[in-house]
């Protein structure tokens, strides 16, 4: 062979076996490869991130509070004060026992404490009694019964006088009353109050006031000795 034969051959031989340069080494590539599946393996097995936790259904959910009110569809009353109060008077069990012949056999027709008119005794003993039907509007008489402190029941009464209330004082108590006519019905209305001994009886009435209605009350707890 000639020299420059064996020249070429042995170009051509350093061509097929040199490593490029610019090519990564075998082991080196292969190290990567593995690094990356590797790291690829971990992020499938991580864990999915849980959600934020939300409400749960044992958890108290905010509703709306009421107080204590008169049952639905019981006549609206005004208030007076009540509480403990210095007396001597015993409440009736039952306002019926201090209501004469007479004036029952007016409010004979109408249902007594009926359910749903807001009738019974409440917790600080007064006694309330409703005549009228169920969800009446325009008929319907109620009586409060119960203790009233002196101060605060002569003060409530003086109000009243001032707000056109008329006041006088028969048997050895303050009496006031007045009448009005409904917002919108042809009737009248109207209240009558009367304080004795620590004891308030605060009659309420719409088109039901039978004659000596309060007058009969007075004379059953306060009877003449």
């Amino acid at each position: 062979m000639s020299t420059d034969a064996r020249v070429a051959a042995r170009r051509a031989d350093d061509v097929g076996t040199r490593p490029y340069r610019g090519a990564m080494p075998r082991r080196a590539a292969l190290s990567t490869l593995a690094g990356l599946l590797l790291a690829l393996g971990l992020v499938a097995c991580a864990p999915e991130p849980e959600p934020a936790p939300g409400p749960t259904t044992d958890a108290p959910t905010p509703s709306a509070t009421s107080s204590p009110s008169a049952a639905a569809g019981a006549p609206e009353i005004l208030p007076f004060p009540l509480g403990e109060a210095a007396s001597t008077t015993a409440l009736p069990t039952d306002c019926r026992d201090v209501l004469s012949d007479k004036v029952l056999a007016e409010l004979e027709d109408y249902p007594f404490n009926a359910p749903g008119m807001g009738g019974g005794i409440r917790p600080d003993s007064t006694r309330v009694c409703v005549w009228g039907e169920p969800g009446a509007v325009g008929t319907w008489l109620v009586t409060v019964i119960g203790y009233s402190p002196e101060r605060e029941a002569r003060d409530a009464l003086y109000e009243l006088s001032g707000e056109g209330y008329t006041c006088y004082e028969p048997s050895q108590g303050i009496r006031c009353e007045d009448t009005w006519q409904h917002e919108t019905l042809p009737i009248e209305q109207g209240r009558t109050l009367f304080w004795r001994d620590g004891v308030v009886v605060d009659t309420q009435y719409s088109n039901l006031a039978p004659s000596g209605y309060t007058a009969s009350i007075i004379e059953r707890m306060w009877p003449r000795s």
